[in-house]
Parts: structure tokens; C-alpha cells; sequence
């Protein structure tokens, strides 16, 4: 048989689904689009959810670079849902998996993804969100930042991921100095783990506080989790000696400063922990499913604020604008 098993087991017929499309900066529209269906080694995934991320953000104000209208659920890539349907040559997933998908049109009722770029969630997992591209991410940061027990790690920025990476560094042993603007955030690094917290306000305040935690010697490692010039800059200095910095946030509002006299006369290792090999990325989705559902990770509580997917908009103005109590925004389409 050519085509796609289905969730009946027929070839899929045609249909529609609703999508977002952005049709210009800060506008979404909510449009019936037409189905689309698994090629060889493909799978559909008929979505729950999907998880909004600050790259959006770029996207979404607009700038001379972007087109729109966008294509049906461009932008969203934090997908995750059922399989109901697949492609020739797919083996090892079945429709009726509950999946993390990596795929990039998931602001829409349902996405296609390549087989080797989702994960099947296990029972365990069932009925919990489970946006696998942000939390895998964490895990690649973290494997990369090297925290080993007895290190001073300082993470700057207390937002989704600074939150799971304070978790992370303080179950491998590691002591944790969290910096943030937000009292909110800095309670949440209290909550998983950090032994320290730091109010991010007055660049010298902190630095003379950080210096005075550690002894004069500062952290071992620190991660930068905002993607601004500031923090940056901020993060370098906390670094100690052939210490550790890791660039974790995402700078994509233009080019960076460095201050390389510092960076020479301390002898940082600088780690730019982005990746773009799909492996890798997968690598960092499986070691999240196995954290998540052993326990060890507990996200639940980082998803603060969710939307209908008929309010995109919605939930990008509020990743932009971080009213308190936010930290992660997804978006249901049922």
C-alpha cells in the first residue's frame, strides 16, 4: 500500500485543520489549511500543545528581514501530540504514540516531522505537557557547561531554562548563585535549589556581592540564560580564573560587544551552547523524557500561563512582556 496509515489504518484522505498564520508584525489569523500528510519516513503528529519560545519574539516585531504572511504554523517547534498517521518506510513509531516532535509548523492543529526527530513518551507521561525542543535544550546546555560536584556555578537570568538549569547544576552537587531582575524569578531558583540569590539591579552591587559569596574568587562556571548585551557582560565578570562561561541565551537582536581584556586576562573557556545538528538536539529530548519521567525533573510547574491557539498573540505578548508570575507560555489546540 502507497501513502500514509492512519489512525483507522485507511490511506489518510483529504482535510483541513486550523493554523496560525502571522500576517504582519504583532498579528496572527486563524485559518482552515489543508491537511498535510506524512512523505517517506514522515509522521503527522495531531498536536496538544506546543510551547512558546522568546525566538519568536524577533519574528513577531516584525522586523525589514521578515515576510509575511507566514506559512500555516510557522514558528512553533516546541510541538508535542499523537501520532495519526505515517509514512513509508517509518518504523519503530506507530500511530496512536504520544510524541515530542521536533518540527517547525506546529502553531497549528496538526505537523509533520521526520521519524528520527521525535520521541515516544512514555505511559508515564501521559496527559502532561511536554514541549521537548526548550527541555532538551537544557539538557545539551547543561552536558556542555561540565558542573561537576563541589563547583560554584552562577546563572544568570531565572527564566524557564535558567530555572531547569538550576535544578540540574544543584542535583549534580554543584553550589548555585541565581541572578535575576524579577523577585518572582529569584523565589523559583529558591525552589529548585539555589543556595544563593542575587537581585539582578546595579551591575557593581552584583559583582561585589557574587565576589563576596565566593570568597573573592567568583564561580566556576557561569551561564548566561537572557540573550542581552547586559547580562553578558555581567556574566563574564562573575567568571573566575580559567573558569567556565557559557552563553545560553539566545542574542539574536544584533551584534555583541566583548570585553576581551577580561576574557585574556582570566583565561575563560566560553562555550556558545547552541546547537544545530538534529542529533544533538534529540540527544538533549531523550535525556529530558528520561528525567522528566524518572522524577528527577519536574517541569509542571514552569508552564505558567497557557492559551487557546487561537491566542498566539496573546501568549507572545506575554513571553515579550513577562507580566509577573511568568515564566513559560504553551498553547492547547483543543
Amino acid at each position: 500500500m502507497t501513502g500514509s496509515a492512519t489512525m483507522d489504518g485507511n490511506v489518510a484522505s483529504t482535510g483541513s485543520m486550523r493554523a496560525v498564520v502571522v500576517a504582519a508584525a504583532g498579528q496572527i489569523q486563524v485559518k482552515e489549511s489543508e491537511l498535510p500528510h506524512p512523505g517517506t519516513g514522515q509522521v503527522r503528529v495531531r498536536l496538544e500543545g506546543c510551547g512558546v519560545c522568546a525566538s519568536n519574539l524577533t519574528p513577531w516585531s516584525g522586523p525589514d528581514w521578515m515576510q509575511f504572511p507566514t506559512e500555516p504554523g510557522a514558528l512553533g517547534h516546541e510541538g508535542w501530540g499523537v501520532v495519526d498517521a505515517v509514512g513509508d518506510g517509518v518504523e519503530g513509531i506507530s500511530v496512536g504514540d504520544r510524541v515530542a516532535a521536533l518540527s517547525y509548523k506546529s502553531y497549528a492543529e496538526y505537523d509533520l516531522a521526520d521519524a528520527d526527530a521525535v520521541v515516544v513518551l512514555p505511559d508515564s507521561l501521559a496527559g502532561q505537557p511536554f514541549p521537548g525542543e526548550p527541555l532538551g535544550c537544557a539538557m545539551n546546555i547543561f552536558r556542555r557547561s561540565e558542573i561537576e560536584p563541589g563547583q560554584t556555578v552562577g546563572i544568570v537570568g531565572i527564566g524557564f531554562l535558567g530555572a531547569i538549569l538550576t535544578r540540574l547544576a544543584t542535583d549534580a552537587g554543584a553550589r548555585v548563585i541565581a541572578i535575576s531582575r524579577r523577585p518572582f524569578s529569584l523565589d523559583v531558583a529558591r525552589a529548585m535549589g539555589a543556595a544563593e540569590t542575587v537581585l539582578m539591579d546595579d551591575h557593581n552591587r552584583i559583582i561585589e556581592r557574587v565576589k563576596e559569596l565566593t570568597g573573592g574568587v567568583f564561580c566556576d562556571r557561569v551561564i548566561e540564560a537572557v540573550g542581552k548585551q547586559w547580562p553578558l557582560d555581567l556574566a563574564a565578570e562573575l567568571t573566575r580564573e580559567r573558569g567556565r562561561l557559557i552563553v545560553a541565551g539566545y542574542h539574536q537582536d544584533g551584534p555583541r560587544q566583548v570585553n576581551m581584556w577580561l576574557w585574556n586576562w582570566r583565561g575563560l573557556d566560553v562555550i556558545n551552547a547552541h546547537e544545530r545538528d538534529r542529533e544533538v538536539y534529540m540527544q538533549g529530548i531523550r535525556e529530558a523524557v528520561a528525567a522528566v519521567a524518572s522524577g528527577r525533573l519536574d517541569p509542571s510547574s514552569l508552564y505558567t500561563h497557557t492559551f487557546p491557539l487561537d491566542r498566539l498573540d496573546d501568549a507572545l505578548d506575554a513571553t515579550r512582556d513577562r507580566p509577573d508570575g511568568f515564566l513559560k507560555a504553551l498553547v492547547t489546540m483543543r
